[in-house]
């Protein structure tokens, strides 16, 4: 009998029909540690044969640094998945975070991956010690510091991440990965060295990284919530107390978010309404994560954007004539699209079609009048940063936009 392959063969109709036939509920729950993983491979591999044998799915990183995981979890087997974990070298008496909502399908396969660190912070191994970290306060205390206004609050999360919900008056570093927020907290951070500074993330791996390296630069009074937003929002429905985290807290699985408050303090990205449900684009070559209302959603069958809803109809004939940047919605090479995701309503600028690389559409077979006309700023800001991009210039007026590892990305 051959062992069975450390991962997923299944498709997705598959894995959605085996969660369909499951007669028990599952648990959703995230950990991580930093820890010395002397030999991440063979970790790997006992992990996926132990997690595996327990139906367990999710998505776990593993690297010499340590682990971070965030997993759904069979309820009958959560006991004996929490021993078992417990066994493992270096993973005793874990800190588990557990989901404020579940639905039992927060994941679909188990993947297991090796990687150079658990988070990547785009930093040379020496460059800080990532040991010295800043003082963990529990969610009372950061509840309590957070309400001062000489306290600085600082969301080390990615920009659309703050979007959906974040702490009131925190300061959102405009980012699109963790390494470019290393870089800007530094930057936006100055010379605010003896202020108290506030850190916190969705469940604490991104702090511990975040305060250790502005404790290398210099400040002297830096603090992260333990247990990140996860852990705080459990303490103020338990406390009962007014929660001054607002809207809703994004996570890394198909659920792409649990509401903290209730609250929606977000927009669909297409036509505007109060909306803090995130998709991926329709369109595959796309796959562009943005937010989008049920009612945009049934519409442009789930695309971003006319020009996408208009892909999903092309036959695979017509596709193969397209360049990957049409059929991508992508136009300007190095560009990230996630970049999409940015903040809506923060520039006045009325323009005539809906999203920000609408420039695509050819007026010839996609008049203007045929799309909403609403305030956005997108159109006008993307066309401003590819003539610049091709320019070789890059404009330091747009805060979004970074040149981080010999690379522009906003």
């Amino acid at each position: 009998m051959t062992d069975r392959p450390l991962y997923n063969t299944f498709s997705k109709e598959e894995l959605n029909a085996l969660l369909d036939r499951e007669t028990f509920e599952r648990r959703t729950l995230s950990f991580y540690r930093y820890t010395p993983i002397g030999d991440p491979t063979s970790f790997r591999e006992e992990i996926y044969r132990l997690f595996a044998g327990m139906q367990c799915l999710g998505r776990i990183y593993v690297a010499h640094e340590g682990i971070n995981a965030q997993m759904s979890v069979p309820e009958p087997e959560t006991e004996h998945f929490l021993g078992e974990l417990d066994k493992l070298p270096g993973m005793k008496d874990m800190p588990i975070k557990w989901a404020v909502e579940d639905d039992s399908r927060s994941f679909l396969k188990l993947i297991v991956k090796t990687r150079k660190k658990i988070v990547a912070d785009g930093l040379e191994d020496d460059a800080y010690d990532v040991s010295n970290v800043g003082r963990h306060l529990t969610p009372e205390e950061f509840h309590r510091h957070s309400l001062d206004p000489e306290t600085l609050v600082v969301d080390m999360r990615n920009d659309y991440e703050y979007e959906i919900g974040h702490f009131n008056g925190a300061l959102n570093l405009q980012t699109d990965t963790f390494r470019e927020a290393m870089v800007r907290a530094l930057d936006e951070l100055g010379e605010q060295k003896d202020r108290k500074i506030l850190l916190y993330c969705t469940g604490g791996v991104r702090c511990e990284k975040a305060s250790s390296w502005l404790k290398h630069h210099g400040f002297n009074d830096v603090n992260q919530l333990h247990g990140g937003i996860i852990e705080y929002a459990r303490f103020v429905r338990a406390e009962k107390l007014p929660s001054n985290f607002t809207g809703k807290n994004f996570v890394f699985d198909n659920r792409m978010g649990e509401s903290i408050d209730g609250k929606v303090i977000s927009h669909c990205h297409t036509c505007g309404e109060a909306c803090d449900t995130y998709t991926n684009c329709s369109n595959d070559h796309c796959h562009v994560l943005f937010i989008q209302c049920s009612k945009c959603a049934e519409k442009y069958e789930g695309a971003c954007s006319p020009h996408c809803q208009s892909i999903l109809h092309m036959s695979e004939e017509e596709k193969s004539s397209l360049s990957h940047e049409v059929l991508s919605n992508n136009p300007v090479a190095g560009f990230n699209n996630a970049a999409i995701r940015r903040r809506q309503f923060e520039v006045e600028n009325t323009c005539t079609v809906n999203r920000s690389h609408a420039f695509l559409h050819d007026k010839k077979t996609a008049p203007a009048d045929d799309f909403p006309r609403r305030q956005n700023p997108f159109s006008s800001l993307l066309l401003y940063k590819k003539q610049k991009y091709q320019d070789g210039y890059t404009p330091s007026l747009w805060p979004g936009w970074n040149r981080v590892g010999g690379t522009d990305r906003w």
